[in-house]
């Protein structure tokens, strides 16, 4: 029993030295830029702060986003009878619905899923909540693949 309770120390030390030196690195840095010694320019960026409004699926659409600037081209992927839900919002969807997409889904290879998505927000086609999940899976599996190159 001791023994977690000198774990627990132990860790409550860590932290707070790690907090003490981060305090004495930050004051140490400002002064040398109040001095004239560095410029704020030479400092490295902010790191910036996740956006809480994302859509979730950064994984799935990141890989198509910079091609989305270049090409507007909508590719289809033997989903045409999902443009009848254009204009419809994730949480909208019955079950029978989201069957339809999950057979689109599990037909295509697993290569084809992010343009696939991306298709879909072409399209005005939002997936319904209850596929996003299974299609971050499947593209974050791939991502996860060594490359075959």
């Amino acid at each position: 029993m001791m023994f977690f309770v000198y774990i627990l120390i132990a860790i409550a030390v860590l932290g707070l030295l790690t907090g003490l030196s981060h305090l004495y690195q930050t004051r140490k840095l400002q002064k040398r830029v109040e001095a004239g010694e560095i410029r704020l320019e030479d400092l490295p960026p902010e790191v910036n702060p996740i956006d809480m409004e994302c859509c979730g699926q950064h994984e799935v659409c990141e890989k198509e986003s910079l091609l989305a600037a270049i090409s507007k081209a909508t590719e289809y992927y033997d989903d045409e009878e999902l443009d009848r839900f254009r204009g419809r919002g994730a949480d909208e969807y019955t079950e029978e619905e989201t069957e339809e997409f999950r057979d689109v889904l599990y037909t295509m290879r697993s290569d084809e899923v992010a343009g696939w998505v991306r298709s879909l927000q072409l399209r005005q086609v939002e997936l319904p909540d209850e596929v996003k999940d299974e299609v971050i899976m499947i593209v974050g599996e791939r991502r996860a693949e060594p490359s075959k190159s």
